[in-house]
């Protein structure tokens, strides 16, 4: 989006602002939802009145930004949500109108601990560096349950099953039609392994436009789940014994529409860039944890045997490694990608793409030299063998993620100080929390015997 002055604070293209009012009068539209997120990508909205619309356009509406989870103090706490007309959309309701808005203070400067303008600082980088779009696809899992009291499935399917075993297809066919409605291009739906477990994939997009559709994504979700009575969730793992929901993150870099990560005469069809962009990736892995897993759930996911990766390799075929390469089919070079598999669906994908495009473009610009892909399946080899081959293993607790995180200078750099050290803050005390409580499990292997 383009920025010009307006009333001293910076808003969106004047066109562009002219044509979302003229929609919003032509469709009759009856109010206008602002959103945003807090740190941990929690969805913030407030309504406005269509008279307030074109106000909003041009200077935001301010609000308490110390209510919001990472944000300011109380002493420092006034913010302005200045809406982007370009994510402006019309709710399936066909009443409602949305935006999402970037935070900035009242002097009209980006707000330092907006997740929103994190992914900006983070898409400036890559383009000073000479690439113009970070291409993402993201493939978010979610479980449908008979309501929000419990996890009573709606079916026994397993992956791609078929209506007989699969309850829920009609309630991903009103998903996808609310989702489409809303400018957000569905590729395909399915049974994920789990039972009641599905994902539906958005057609990949811009990164910034890619977050933007994940709110709304996460949102239509489980709004047309409620709407038939179930229970939508995007927590990590909330079946005991079955694989939890990921959210596979399929990147690529583009230069003048050219797909900058293929090379036709590579063996494994990888530009240098494509293979630098990797190396960092893995490289800082374990200090990027945080970010695409940032819930103590997270980490019951990342566990040996169900199917999320946990070893730090790459691969072209092997699933059980972190990062895989999908599979080259001559004529198809633009769609050569790296696919990240331990992200989960219930991250702050503003961060989430931030952290990872900021991994890659280290490994870019300092040279990082891509290991030999691991084609063994990982889970097979015993810890001596991953130590012999130099493997080492994502973070095992949110405590120990968070410890990593804590002492990465390329997250800070990333982040930014202000989201940085609020994101320390945050899940430490999360983790303080979750490490204190006695849980059923405790209970009955020791009360008895001990």
């Amino acid at each position: 989006m383009a920025y010009v002055e307006s009333r001293n604070r910076a808003t969106s293209d004047p066109e562009t602002r002219r044509e979302v009012l003229a929609e919003i009068e032509s469709r009759g539209i009856e109010d206008v939802l602002l959103w945003f997120t807090d740190l941990e990508g929690h969805l913030k909205s407030f309504a406005i009145t269509i008279g307030e619309v074109e106000g909003a356009l041009d200077d935001g509406m301010g609000f308490d930004g110390s209510s919001i989870t990472g944000f300011n103090a109380i002493e420092e706490s006034d913010m302005v949500a200045i809406p982007d007309p370009e994510t402006f959309r019309v709710l399936p309701d066909g009443q409602t109108g949305r935006m999402i808005c970037d935070v900035v203070t009242p002097d009209g400067e980006p707000y330092a601990g907006d997740p929103r303008y994190a992914l900006r600082r983070a898409l400036e980088r890559m383009e000073a560096m000479g690439f113009d779009t970070f291409n993402i696809g993201p493939e978010a899992e979610y479980f449908l349950f008979k309501d929000e009291k419990g996890t009573e499935t709606l079916d026994e399917g397993g992956y791609f099953a078929q209506t007989t075993l699969d309850a829920a297809t009609g309630v991903r066919r009103d998903t996808i039609r609310a989702l489409e409605s809303m400018g957000i291009p569905v590729e395909y739906h399915h049974h994920e392994v789990g039972p009641s477990q599905h994902e539906i994939d958005i057609r990949y997009a811009g990164a910034l436009d890619m977050a933007d559709y994940m709110l709304t994504y996460r949102l239509v979700v489980k709004e047309v789940a409620k709407q038939h009575g179930y229970h939508a969730t995007f927590m990590p793992k909330p079946l005991f014994g079955e694989n939890g929901s990921g959210m596979h993150t399929h990147m690529s870099l583009f230069t003048d529409g050219h797909n900058t990560f293929f090379d036709g005469d590579d063996k494994w069809h990888l530009s240098e860039v494509a293979k630098a962009f990797i190396a960092g990736q893995l490289r800082h892995a374990r200090e990027l944890s945080a970010v695409f897993a940032q819930w103590v759930n997270s980490y019951k996911r990342l566990v040996p045997g169900f199917e999320a990766p946990v070893y730090v390799a790459w691969s072209q075929r092997n699933r059980s490694a972190l990062i895989r390469i999908p599979l080259y089919k001559p004529g198809s070079e633009q769609a050569t990608r790296a696919e990240i598999r331990c992200p989960d669906p219930a991250c702050n994908p503003y961060l989430t793409f931030a952290a990872l495009l900021h991994a890659g473009l280290e490994g870019i610009e300092k040279g990082y030299e891509l290991p030999d892909p691991m084609e063994t399946n990982l889970y097979h080899l015993t810890s001596e063998q991953r130590r012999e081959r130099g493997i080492v293993s994502l973070p095992e607790t949110l405590g120990e993620a968070i410890d990593e995180f804590s002492q990465s200078e390329l997250m800070r750099k990333a982040l930014g100080p202000h989201i940085f050290d609020r994101y320390v803050e945050l899940k430490r005390k999360e983790w303080d929390e979750y490490r204190v409580q006695l849980t059923d499990w405790e209970m009955k292997k020791y009360l008895a015997v001990l």
